[in-house]
This record gives C-alpha cells, sequence and structure tokens, in this order.
C-alpha cells in the first residue's frame, strides 16, 4: 500500500450536512482511507492508497456530489517540441505530477493548459517536471517572458537553418559525385567518411538527442524513427566501408547527410510557420499599454500599468490607448475599437460612457475613473479566453490523438515487414531491402496528423477574436459547424429591449401638441411605457409642461390637470370608463396597431380624444438580414419570447420568421430548447447572457450577444462583442471554415502517410519499378508537416460571407 495524503479546496458548502455528504462520497471510493472534511476552511483532507485511487477521482466524487474544488490553470510556454509524440510526452510527464488533475498541450499554439491542485503542486514542480522531459520551460502566460520566448525561438531557428544549410553544402556534393561517373579511388570511402561524419553528427545531434530524451521516457516519437533511419544508414556506411559484414555497395554517406538536412529543413520551416499561428493573440497581447497618466491633486502622474487601481482618474490623450476599463468623466472624443469589437468606425465617448483598454483614443482628451484594472479588464478576458480556447482540443482530434498513438509502433512493424518480406521471401538483395526499411522509417509522420486540429483552432479562434465574435472552445467550434436550428431570445435579442414611439395619430391637435400633452404627464412615472413617451418628447425638443391633481388606476391609466385642462391618458378601457367621446373615429386605427404587436396609449383632453401614440420594443437594425442571410443557409429559425402570442407575431412577422413559440417564461426556454433537441435538432441559442443562462447551457451552441465592449464573458460558449445579430451568422461561417479546414488538414495527413509508406516499403515496385530513394523520403515527409500548417495559415486570410457583403 502507498499511503498519501492530500487536501482540496471545496466550494459550495454552506453546513453540517454538507460535509457529511462529501466525506459518505469520498469514503465509500475503493482506495480511500480517511476522510476529513473542514467546513471554516472549506477543504477536505484525504488520506488514500496511490495504488488503488488517484486524486481525479477523489475531485470527480466530490463534483459527483454537488460541489466543486477549487483548482487553478496555469498557461505554460513550451520550447522544443516538434511532433504530435512531444505532446504525448509533455502531458505524460506533467500528469504523473501529484495534484495535476488536467494536461492540455497544443502543439500549435506551443502551450501547456495545466490544471492542479495548488495546495500539493506548484508551478516549480510543472517547470521541472517539463524539463526532465527534455524541453524547454519557457514561462507562463501573463509574465513577462514574451522576450525570453521570442529570443528562444529565434536561437532555435537559427540553429535549424545554420544546420541544414551546412548539411546541403556537403550532402549535395557528396550525392552528385555518386552519379558522376568517375572512377573512385580505392581510398575514397575513407574521404567520404572522414567528410560526411562531423557533418552528420552536427546536423543529427539534436535529432539523436531528441530520441534519446523519448527513449528515457519510456515514448517512442517521431525523433526515435528518425534516428534509426538516418543511424542505420550511417552505421551501414561505416560497417560497408571497412567492408565488415557489408560490402562497399552500401555506402549511404550522401544519404545520411541529405536524410539528416531534409529532416532539420522541414523542422525549420514548420517551426517558422507555426510560430505564426499564435499572431492573434500576440496582437492582443500588444494592445495592452505598459504605462497610464493618473491626475493626482491635479496633476500629471505617468505610471506604470500595474499601479493603476479602480477608482483612480485616468487621463488619455489624442492617439494614445487607452490603459484599463472605466467610465469617462470629463471630455468626449471618438474611440477606435475595431480592435476589441471588430467595428471600424470610431465610437463616441462621453460622460458616463465605457471605455476599454487597448482601445485607441483618436481626437481629444478623455478623463475616466477606472473600474476594472489588470487581470479584470475586458482585454484581459478577451486575451484569457483566447488563449483557453486555442487550447481545447475540439472532439474530431481524439480520432487523430488515437491514430498517432499506434502509428509509430505500426510504422515499426512495417519497415521491420518490408526488410523481412523483401530479403528472406522476395530474395531481393540486401542493399534493396536495407533500402526500403530506412525510406519506410523517415517517410512516416504523425507530425502532420498532430499539427492538423491545433494549428487550424489556434489560427481560427484568433481571426474570430479579430472580427468581435469570441469562441471559447474547439468543442463550440465543431458543434458550431453541425447546427440546423438557430432560436433567437426576443427582448433584448432580436429587438432592443427598449420601448419606443413608433407611430402618433392626431385626432383634435397636431402631434406636437399631442406629444406635449402625453409627456407633461407621463413625466411623473417610471413606467416604461412612459418613459418611452418622456424620450421621445425630450429628442424632438418638446416642453414640457407641469401637471397637478394626479388620480392614478392600476392597469388603467392617469387622469391630472395640465394648464387648467382635464387630461386623461391610458388605455380604451380608461376612456370608455370615463365617457370619453370620439374614440370610435380611431377605433380602426387601434385595431391596426395593436395586430402589430404596438401598445396603444390614449390621450383625451375636456372630455374629447385628443389622439393616440404606440410604443413598441422595435427590432434591431440588423434583424431581418441576419434571419434572411440564416435562412439562406437552409438554417431553422425559431423566436422564444415571454409575450404574447399577437405581440410575438407581429415582431416575427416583421424579422421573417416563420416558427414562433410566446407567452415561455425565462426559466421554460431551456426545456423549449430541449423539445428541438428531442425533434432531432442540433440547436444554437442566441440571447443577451442576462436572464436566459439556463437556455445558453442547454442548447448545443449558447451565442450571447453583448452590447459593444460591455459584454458578459461567463455567457455562452460563443460571445459576440458587438450588438450586431449579423455576427451570429459569421459565427456560423466562422465555425463551419475551422472545421472544414480540420477536416482537410486530417485528410490530407491521412493521406500522405496512406499513400506514401505503402511506396516506401517496394509496394509498386514489383508492378512499375517505382521507389523512394531514403532522401526523397525524408524531403516528402518535411513538406507534409509544412502543407498542413500552411493550409491552417490561410484561415488568417478568411473573412465570412456576411463580412464581405458589409464591405461592399
Amino acid at each position: 500500500m502507498k499511503r498519501k495524503k492530500s487536501e482540496l479546496k471545496v466550494t459550495g458548502m454552506t453546513c453540517a450536512t454538507c460535509v457529511k455528504t462529501i466525506e459518505k462520497s469520498i469514503i465509500r471510493l475503493d482506495g480511500a482511507l480517511d476522510v476529513r472534511v473542514n467546513l471554516g476552511k472549506e477543504s477536505a483532507l484525504v488520506e488514500y492508497d496511490d495504488n488503488k485511487l488517484h486524486l481525479a477521482d477523489i475531485e470527480k466524487a466530490v463534483r459527483d456530489a454537488g460541489y466543486d474544488v477549487a483548482n487553478e490553470q496555469v498557461v505554460v510556454k513550451i520550447g522544443g517540441m516538434t511532433c504530435a509524440m512531444c505532446v504525448s510526452t509533455i502531458e505524460k510527464s506533467v500528469r504523473s505530477l501529484e495534484g495535476v488533475t488536467d494536461v492540455t498541450v497544443n502543439l500549435g499554439a506551443e502551450k501547456a493548459y495545466v490544471t492542479y491542485n495548488p495546495s500539493i503542486v506548484s508551478t516549480t514542480d510543472i517547470k521541472h517536471s517539463i524539463e526532465s522531459a527534455g524541453y524547454q520551460y519557457l514561462g507562463t502566460a501573463g509574465e513577462e517572458t514574451e522576450d525570453l520566448e521570442r529570443t528562444a525561438r529565434t536561437r532555435e531557428l537559427r540553429a535549424k537553418r545554420n544546420r541544414f544549410i551546412v548539411g546541403f553544402a556537403v550532402g549535395i556534393p557528396m550525392m552528385l559525385l555518386m552519379y558522376i561517373p568517375v572512377v573512385m579511388p580505392a581510398s575514397m570511402p575513407y574521404l567520404m567518411l572522414a567528410v560526411a561524419a562531423p557533418i552528420f553528427l552536427y546536423v543529427s545531434l539534436p535529432i539523436f538527442r531528441a530520441a534519446f530524451r523519448a527513449l528515457k521516457n519510456q515514448s517512442l516519437n517521431m525523433d526515435v524513427m528518425y534516428s534509426m533511419g538516418i543511424g542505420v544508414a550511417f552505421i551501414a556506411s561505416i560497417l560497408g566501408t571497412f567492408e565488415i559484414i557489408l560490402t562497399r555497395e552500401f555506402l549511404f554517406y550522401e544519404a545520411s547527410v541529405m536524410l539528416a538536412s531534409f529532416l532539420t529543413f522541414g523542422r525549420y520551416l514548420e517551426a517558422r510557420a507555426r510560430g505564426k499561428t499564435s499572431e492573434a493573440i500576440k496582437k492582443l497581447i500588444g494592445l495592452q499599454p505598459k504605462t497610464a497618466t493618473l491626475i493626482k491633486n491635479g496633476e500629471q502622474v505617468s505610471v506604470p500599468i500595474e499601479d493603476v487601481k479602480s477608482g483612480d482618474s485616468v487621463m488619455v490623450k489624442p492617439g494614445e490607448k487607452i490603459p484599463v476599463d472605466g467610465i469617462v468623466t470629463h471630455g468626449a472624443s471618438f474611440v477606435d475599437e475595431s480592435m476589441i469589437t471588430g467595428e471600424p468606425l470610431p465610437v463616441m465617448k462621453q460622460e458616463k460612457s465605457n471605455v476599454v483598454a487597448g482601445t485607441i483614443n483618436k481626437n481629444s482628451v478623455l478623463t475616466f475613473t477606472a473600474n476594472k484594472v489588470g487581470s479584470d479588464t475586458l482585454l484581459s478576458q478577451i486575451i484569457r479566453l483566447v488563449e483557453e480556447a486555442q487550447g481545447s482540443k475540439p472532439p474530431v482530434q481524439r480520432l487523430a490523438d488515437r491514430v498517432v498513438s499506434y502509428f509509430i509502433p505500426v510504422v515499426l512493424v512495417i519497415a521491420i515487414g518490408s526488410f523481412v518480406v523483401w530479403y528472406f521471401i522476395a530474395h531481393a538483395s540486401l542493399l534493396f531491402s536495407l533500402t526500403r526499411l530506412i525510406s519506410v522509417l523517415v517517410i512516416a509522420c504523425p507530425c502532420a496528423l498532430g499539427l492538423a486540429t491545433p494549428t487550424a483552432v489556434t489560427v481560427g479562434v484568433g481571426r474570430s477574436a479579430e472580427f468581435g465574435v469570441l469562441i471559447k472552445s474547439g468543442e463550440a467550434l465543431e458543434n458550431a459547424q453541425r447546427i440546423n436550428a438557430v432560436v433567437f431570445d426576443k427582448t433584448g435579442t432580436l429587438t432592443s429591449g427598449i420601448p419606443e414611439v413608433t407611430d402618433m395619430i392626431a385626432v383634435t391637435a397636431d402631434e406636437n401638441d399631442l406629444l406635449a400633452t402625453a409627456a407633461s404627464i407621463e413625466q411623473y412615472s417610471q413606467h416604461p411605457l412612459a418613459e418611452a413617451i418622456v424620450n421621445h418628447a425630450r429628442a424632438k425638443n418638446v416642453v414640457l409642461k407641469k401637471g397637478r391633481d394626479f388620480h392614478t388606476v392600476e392597469g388603467k391609466g392617469v387622469r391630472a390637470s395640465v394648464d387648467g385642462s382635464d387630461v386623461l391618458v391610458g388605455n380604451h378601457i380608461w376612456m370608455e370608463e370615463n365617457g370619453v367621446s370620439g374614440v370610435d373615429k380611431i377605433a380602426q386605427h387601434v385595431r391596426n396597431l395593436e395586430h402589430e404587436g404596438k401598445t396603444v396609449i390614449h390621450i383625451a383632453t375636456r372630455g374629447e380624444i385628443a389622439g393616440v401614440i404606440a410604443v413598441a420594443d422595435t427590432l434591431k437594425p440588423s434583424a431581418k438580414s441576419t434571419i434572411e442571410y440564416l435562412k439562406g443557409m437552409h438554417l431553422e429559425v425559431v423566436m422564444i419570447t415571454g409575450d404574447n402570442e399577437r405581440t410575438a407575431q407581429a415582431i416575427a412577422r416583421d424579422a421573417g420568421i416563420d416558427h414562433v413559440v410566446a407567452g415561455v417564461l425565462p426559466q421554460d426556454k431551456a426545456n423549449e430548447v430541449k423539445k428541438l433537441q428531442r425533434d432531432g435538432m442540433s440547436v444554437a441559442f442566441v440571447g443577451d447572457g442576462i436572464n436566459d443562462a439556463p437556455a445558453l447551457a442547454q442548447a448545443d451552441v449558447g451565442i450571447a450577444v453583448g452590447s459593444g465592449t460591455d459584454i458578459a464573458i461567463e455567457s455562452g460558449e460563443i460571445i459576440l462583442v458587438k450588438d450586431d445579430l449579423r455576427d451570429v451568422v459569421a459565427a456560423v461561417q466562422l465555425g463551419r471554415k475551422v472545421l472544414s479546414r480540420i477536416k482537410q488538414n486530417l485528410f490530407w495527413a491521412f493521406a500522405y502517410n496512406t499513400a506514401l509508406i505503402p511506396i516506401a516499403a517496394g509496394l509498386l515496385y514489383p508492378f512499375t519499378g517505382i521507389t523512394f530513394r531514403p532522401e526523397l523520403a525524408g524531403f516528402a515527409m518535411a513538406m507534409s508537416s509544412v502543407t498542413v500548417v500552411t493550409l491552417s495559415l490561410l484561415l488568417k486570410r478568411y473573412v465570412p460571407d456576411i463580412k464581405r457583403s458589409q464591405r461592399r
């Protein structure tokens, strides 16, 4: 028995019953020896047999009991990764640490996303684990390690470049010598050994080192296979030179040097391309200013961004970046928010407007009060969200991961099998059989499989962020391309959520007098309809009068006196009860307005109808074109609302929506989504993230629509920064494009290996005489990874169709 003690920070406990529930849930696990839960400290001290029980199992038991474990996540930057097996090696090494519950390594972003229990394991332990596996620890996200990371990448690229240049400079002349019909002196093999040996060692040393590290960590990776391929070629050449077992036919010196050079050249191109996949996140990080100007005692003081606190008064001059989030207190200026929202036009900011870090003040001085600083700013949250999304694995990657885990053993079997078949069964020459073995070892490439998904996700998520579409995970990407129904919440999503005056019909007065009379009474009310009338009057610069002698009847209307005249404002029942004349004259107009889903407010003076004002929650400007576009993509569009059927149908008719679910309470929206899912629909729910969180969570894809820079990052799996419904279409198009690119990458990676490994093994030789020379096999291998990364990088140029049409 291997006894261990671990302390977990547990959240969600409220009473002694919670303590008992958690203790009971853990102690029933096979291997749990003792559990002590402390409600005051919100912790659980667990003693267990490490041979039978793991920390992740204990955490699962706590979560299954209805509570949560407060772990931390760190994003670690890693150098030295070259293929999918490096990912596997690092994940295995870090996951072996006690206290680490989850590890995801993204080869494209060159980062590891580690979830760990800080009371058991530290980032120092994680650092040592990565370094002991033979890779470089380049710091964590959020640290000032950009220069360190850049320096390490530059050094790595320079070393690879120098190695392949030297390799080709010597390998190409050696190769030409083998094909030029000249008589070689007897000492030529020794001369070639003397020339090739130091160059071969210089070029291939990183490959052999990486292979040694992999074997030390009990892992089979591509470096092991490459080392076997080029090692067999070089050792066979030495044996042939000295005629030990082999003859001088077996001189592969030029092939060994060229192979090592091609492998290094391929990795150089791949590393260069991989470095470009994270440019979007680097752009976001680059938006963060390093200093801020504070107003202290009436004076301007420049301070590091880290020293700005919530409540500080911050001044931003024209052309400067806004350092933190806040609310404007003085000044008015246009601010370029395109880097956050994707909106190209600058936005006017004045007193009480929100400003966010990273945006650029354009033309005048602004002073604002900081309300979110450091990691709480919107920009910091977006950076964190994009990084986490880039580190996630969509379900489609599971297939690639499964294939990679079996890939190298299978290739080794094929390589050895091809040698056995050709030499012992087909009775081919030893030279031919050995060449087939070497070719198979160096042409196989799981790197392309390992890079296919992470590079596309990294570039795709970054590109989406540039359009103001924040995708939280690879799973959301995959689900987005599967959806066939889009459900819109009405209020605040399809509509503005704020009632507005839409129509005025004056009978005994002109429209301005009618509006002035109604607003003079409604200015004392807090009702949303009253506020709509008052706001409309103020927008039209109508002068309001004082009202007196108010008498209000709930649900009907109000009676008051304005300028000595008796005024009634309310519904038609209120008019009838007070014997107002002339109501029948406008009855048809009222019915038409109500049929359109509008609320009609009657105004009467001195016992006679003066006119009516219609108020409605109006559609957002982009609603109609969005619905039209979604229908054009053959998606079912549904509107869900708590409004009555008549109002709902009127709004839906205006928007072009055929399927309406009305009279639904906020808490029941999730059940309506479930009904659609039971009917076989894959559903995206679009809401504002305020009162529809259950529906957003229930949907296959929850899309939360923000309001410019005022967004809730926690809501939805896809967040639209701008209050523009056309971004719903953009989100679906981006998801489909990224998933199609992942599938395209996987197809080419599978097709490459499926087609070329058999050719390298000599399958076509009996029929066509076609085989692969080892050095050409090495070149083909190098190009496969470069092709996949290049295809992913093409996503950086992708513009969703709806965005392209907006630009015309």
